[in-house]
């Protein structure tokens, strides 16, 4: 501790060198904290659970065929499916999760409301579709045969529906969603049942909180629900299965055009959806690793055009009895002191960046834990990149005091 004192009257003596070595520790601080709590955030959000057992599933989606032909277009389509080795079920369904977006609304709790409760995906599908995704039911009862409503242009009119349990919680805070009700336009739907999960086609683009505002709407392949497949097969198969299935569709419905793009296995679905998610994480790991480069070549550079300055007088607290280890350490706590006013500088400036983060992108919180460990992430750099420095200057020789400046 004695130390101390006249280190920083050393300190007071170099202020510009001083604050830029410390604006610059600062400047790291803010953005490692923030940088890294995007990080966590986007590798959680690539690990979203679904609700559904996408490891079972694929979708086959076509275009370009005739609405006056759907019903033999599904009817082709089903039976071609389920033929293929291997095929568990096939069924057909507007929309799959991580797929095109479809029935996206905003719904009403009650016909003359005035503002939306809550924008949701509904996602129709036909006999088998509940079952083929895998959704968990944890109050209420599952479709029966006489749920699967007639498509009307977009949804089942008074149709009995599942909701999940992160909407009916929003929707009736504390209260039993069985039998509620709520609109969309001129659609009535009553809740029939209610499921544990089962994300939105887009998850995470309203918001982190509804990611799981779904509805699944039971409704009969027809008109306006045609041309999107849902086919289930053991995991290991699904691949060949998705396979097979696109090589049928030339012949099961030569009348149509298969969309490449989209007919794809769930977990490959996913894997694209989220890759503007990884590539930012890789951004900011290239700016973590590069910032950190530089703050530690600019601790490097002012410690050595320290030691350079000081030799002589280095040479001369050797030559009055200091050892190597006492110099060592003068420049380790010199180095520490200029962290941490760095750090103190870093952790106001993180947290107004987060701020900023919070109002414009509508990021959570920065949670305080990331603060000491920046903290000791940069005393950790400052004191391996002091080192080389900090080793000369030990072995400045006493002799270096007897020679004329």
């Amino acid at each position: 501790m004695w130390q101390i004192r006249p280190i920083l009257a050393a300190l007071r003596r170099h202020r510009l060198a001083t604050l830029l070595i410390a604006l610059e520790i600062a400047l790291a601080c803010a953005v490692l904290c923030n940088a890294c709590f995007l990080i966590t955030n986007r590798l959680q959000r690539m690990k979203l659970d679904i609700g559904v057992d996408e490891a079972s599933l694929a979708t086959i989606q076509l275009t370009g065929f005739e609405g006056a032909n759907v019903k033999d277009l599904n009817a082709r389509m089903l039976s071609g499916l389920r033929a293929i080795d291997g095929v568990q079920s096939v069924s057909v369904i507007n929309t799959v999760p991580f797929g095109q977006q479809a029935g996206t609304v905003g719904i009403f709790l009650s016909p003359s409301a005035q503002h939306v409760s809550a924008v949701i995906d509904v996602y129709v599908g036909g006999p088998g579709s509940m079952q083929a995704l895998g959704l968990k039911l944890i109050e209420g009862h599952a479709p029966q045969e006489s749920d699967y409503q007639p498509v009307d242009n977009i949804f089942p009119n008074d149709a009995q529906v599942l909701i999940t349990r992160s909407l009916a919680d929003h929707l009736w805070p504390g209260v039993d969603p069985l039998g509620k009700e709520f609109w969309c336009d001129t659609y009535h739907f009553q809740v029939m049942g209610v499921i544990d999960r089962l994300a939105i086609a887009q998850p995470g683009s309203r918001g982190a909180s509804s990611v799981d505002w779904s509805v699944f709407a039971p409704g009969q392949p027809g008109q306006s629900l045609a041309g999107s497949y849902l086919l289930r097969a053991d995991p290991k198969d699904i691949p060949r299965v998705l396979r097979d299935a696109r090589l049928a569709v030339s012949k099961l419905a030569p009348d149509a055009v298969l969309d490449q793009e989209d007919s794809q296995l769930l977990s490959d679905l996913r894997y694209r959806y989220f890759e503007n998610d990884r590539a930012m994480s890789r951004v900011l790991i290239g700016v973590i690793a590069a910032l950190l480069l530089v703050t530690a070549l600019g601790i490097v550079g002012l410690a050595s055009f320290w030691v350079g300055q000081r030799r002589k007088q280095i040479g001369i607290r050797r030559a009055i009895g200091a050892t190597r280890g006492d110099i060592l350490r003068y420049f380790q706590v010199e180095n520490f002191l200029i962290v941490s006013f760095g750090v103190v500088l870093g952790i106001v400036l993180a947290y107004a960046c987060n701020l900023l983060l919070m109002k414009r992108y509508e990021l959570a919180q920065l949670p305080f834990y990331y603060m000491p460990i920046g903290a000791i992430v940069l005393w950790l750099l400052g004191q391996l990149a002091v080192l080389g420095p900090a080793l000369r200057a030990a072995a400045v020789p006493p002799v270096v005091a007897t020679r004329s400046v």
